[in-house]
């Protein structure tokens, strides 16, 4: 007897298109005003933690 699966399948693409995006646009500021190849450097890497700097800056401002 053969046991049939059944999986949900949700998609999520609004939430990981915003977070591409804001990626991208991180990725230029910091580029862009970088003063030295690995400030620019730096800045792509950063560009992947912006929500993180985000979120930890405003919790920082609500004192929690």
């Amino acid at each position: 007897m053969k046991k049939e699966v059944q999986t949900k399948v949700e998609c999520h693409g609004a939430s990981g298109a915003i977070y591409f995006f804001g990626i991208v646009g991180s990725a230029i500021y910091y580029v862009s005003t970088a003063t030295g190849f690995w400030m620019g450097a730096l800045g792509i890497i950063k560009s992947f933690f912006w929500p993180g700097f985000l979120v930890y800056e405003v919790l920082k401002f609500l004192n929690m």
